[in-house]
């Protein structure tokens, strides 16, 4: 039995299947073009789309709109320190607005930022301040069949071997992205962190956790890593937190609200002041960044909420139920399965479509097409300069949908598999000049 009730409903509709196509038309073959009310079941991202208690409902009652000294904004302040140990926080007004912060404050043209696996913004916002992306997965990562408990780690030795290349003074940041979001979600270790924290010192460079997911992180090391094993989410989250300099946070994730997002730092040092003033240019000032004091106030009980056993525990267990749905239907997907998203592996899925006609994304175009499902391709078609497999990812709002809208998920997702030699590739007919941000606005057409 789930630890809560619904006090709040939205109606959901499944278009006739003209409708759909001819929205998919409209759309250019490319689902983030979809108007919301065309989808029956929307699991394009997990970001802003969950659903906030009535405790957060209550606290955004309270909010203060404060422009200067938002005693919101303190409150916000007090619970990342609770909560993930960073005494100091830069707001935004979402994750990518903290990425622009961080990041156009800490990389140079020329540099070059090493992570598990850099996700679209994190990667576009490097490449935008004129540095290298350079992914530094361990082995495995990308095989979707290895039943290896920590398949997100970063891998030293792969990171090594690119500082030898591009010289220790050019690289200014190591990042540790938890859970890896581009790897199919998957969970990092602490032992990992503190390898990649004692890396980051030996090169002098600031050492970040992308820390979106922090809490459904640390629910996987507390199962899976014998050492953590009787400690609580809570406090294997600040374990995980402490190793790091600073963080970049999405509050639409693991803040369980609809916007906000912030720059977490230790110290009030040269690296703050360069983020604060960033941030007032760019986001707002320096005790609201972007988010009024509702979001603030809301985004404060959110993070406590975040690290509560009976909701991490369902908010994973979810996920776990959907995978084990699909595979139970013959639906390829990566194992074992995340903390946030299930990811099909769209090139078993069509294994009669080569990669240059984008498999991934005739599987979410036919996902659409057949139950009004929106998922999102995550491989050649959003990464085209990077290798890795063609997944989809199916993305689980927080504490929104029930077992009858994952049961039509997977019913779905088998029915195309089923017709799956009959589905035609697409090509890209208009797309953006960012390559890193073509899956957002591109156009496609299908293959005849």
């Amino acid at each position: 039995m789930r630890s809560h009730k619904t006090t709040m409903v939205d109606d959901v509709e499944l278009l006739p299947r003209q409708d759909r196509e001819a929205a998919l038309a409209d759309a250019g073959y490319n689902v983030f073009e979809l108007a919301s009310d065309a989808v029956a079941v929307d699991l394009l991202t997990d970001s802003g789309t969950g659903t906030m208690s009535n405790d957060q409902w209550a606290a955004m009652m309270r909010g203060d709109e404060a422009y200067a000294g938002s005693s919101s904004f303190e409150d916000l302040e007090a619970a990342v320190a609770d909560v993930m140990g960073f005494e100091h926080i830069v707001p935004a007004h979402q994750g990518r607005g903290a990425e622009n912060v961080l990041y156009g404050a800490l990389v140079d043209e020329g540099d070059t930022v090493l992570n598990n696996a850099h996700f679209d913004t994190t990667r576009a916002h490097v490449a935008a301040n004129g540095a290298d992306p350079v992914d530094c997965p361990v082995d495995g990562a990308r095989d979707p069949d290895s039943d290896d408990p920590f398949k997100g780690d970063f891998s030293v030795e792969t990171a090594r071997r690119v500082v030898e290349d591009v010289g220790v003074d050019n690289v200014p940041a190591v990042v540790l992205t938890v859970t890896n979001n581009s790897m199919a979600g998957q969970p990092v270790s602490v032992e990992n962190t503190r390898e990649v924290a004692a890396f980051a010192d030996d090169i002098d460079a600031t050492f970040v956790l992308d820390a979106c997911r922090f809490a459904e992180n640390a629910h996987f090391v507390q199962q899976r890593e014998p050492e953590f094993a009787d400690d609580t989410v809570a406090d294997i989250a600040r374990e995980q937190l402490s190793y790091a300099d600073a963080c970049v946070m999405s509050g639409k994730k693991d803040g369980l609200v609809n916007a906000g997002g912030f720059v977490g730092l230790r110290e009030q040092d040269d690296l703050y002041e360069a983020c604060r003033q960033r941030g007032i240019l760019y986001e707002g000032f320096s005790t609201y960044g972007g988010m009024s004091g509702r979001d603030m106030a809301a985004f404060a009980v959110g993070l406590r909420e975040a690290v509560e056993p009976p909701y991490v525990e369902e908010r994973v267990g979810q996920v776990q139920r959907l995978a084990g749905m699909l595979d139970d239907r013959g639906v390829p997907v990566y194992q074992p399965a995340g903390g946030h998203a299930v990811y099909v592996d769209a090139n078993a899925a069509l294994p009669h479509l080569p990669r240059d006609e984008y498999p991934g994304q005739a599987f979410v175009c036919e996902l659409y097409l057949e139950g009004g499902v929106r998922g999102v391709e995550l491989g050649r078609f959003a990464f085209p300069e990077t290798e890795r497999r063609d997944l989809v990812r199916l993305a689980l709002p927080r504490r929104t949908y029930g077992p009858d809208h994952l049961e039509h998920v997977a019913d779905t997702a088998a029915a195309v598999c089923e017709r799956g030699d009959e589905v035609t590739g697409y090509e890209i007919v208009d797309e953006p000049e960012m390559a890193e941000l073509r899956h957002f606005s591109a156009r496609l057409e299908p293959l005849q």
